[in-house]
């Protein structure tokens, strides 16, 4: 199945193409440190430029996916909207996907963890001093066997206490694990270098979980915030 997937909910803009052959054609913005995302800028450049190196026309492309976070309120709107377009104007079922899930969907090389880990921890910065994060256990093909923690956002000092009675087989992955790896060891995870690809979320995992999902109608696609937006929570102070 030919599948066009993409996630702005952190401050990457990542874009994938998968169903074309064995390969899966991708494409990437990371802003520099301190500049803005740019998603409304580098969203649909990245997706034509993912189409032109497959050899592929909209016509061809059965199914858009979509992350729908949790992340940034205005990453989400801009991946959103833009989803959705895509979809009515082209008629193609759309699929959400979760961004949480898609992140710990990361395939480790074998020498890049510790053996023997079997719980993943996805964690995102959510900023004001909190994570969004879900852990799920893992069969040994690197699939989801089951969930342990449901989406949520918490402080990162809860969600260690969560976490510690999972003992030391947890691979905790993210820019939220980056940012707040202190704690997180404290509990017993592991967490891989800051510079590991590990951590970043990916559209090509995207493609993974929209194969296996049902399409909707664009409107039944929404944003997962998890919590108020950061404008909504600064104006209630």
């Amino acid at each position: 199945m030919r599948i066009v997937a993409f996630d702005t909910a952190t401050s990457a803009t990542t874009v994938a193409l998968s169903g074309v052959g064995d390969a899966v054609y991708t494409a990437r913005h990371d802003p520099l440190p301190g500049a803005r995302p740019g998603h409304a800028t580098h969203l649909l450049p990245l997706v034509a430029r993912v189409l032109e190196r497959a050899g592929v026309g909209w016509e061809e492309v059965e199914r858009i996916a979509v992350g729908v976070g949790p992340g940034t309120f205005t990453g989400l709107r801009i991946g959103i909207a833009t989803a959705r377009a895509l979809a009515r104007a082209r008629g193609i079922p759309l699929v959400a996907v979760s961004t949480l899930q898609s992140l710990a969907l990361a395939r480790p090389r074998v020498d890049a963890v510790p053996a023997g880990l079997d719980t993943v921890l996805a964690v995102l910065d959510a900023r004001r001093g909190e994570v969004f994060a879900a852990g799920w256990r893992m069969d040994e093909a690197g699939e989801f066997d089951c969930a342990l923690l449901l989406p949520r956002a918490l402080a990162p000092e809860a969600l260690a206490e969560l976490v510690a009675p999972l003992g030391p087989t947890t691979l905790a992955i993210g820019d939220g694990a980056i940012a707040f790896r202190e704690a997180l060891e404290r509990a017993g995870s592991f967490i891989p270098e800051d510079d590991s690809l590990l951590h970043r979320v990916t559209a090509t995992n995207h493609c993974r979980l929209a194969d296996r999902l049902q399409g909707s109608v664009p409107d039944d696609v929404r944003p997962d915030y998890l919590r108020a937006p950061d404008a909504e929570m600064a104006h209630r102070t």
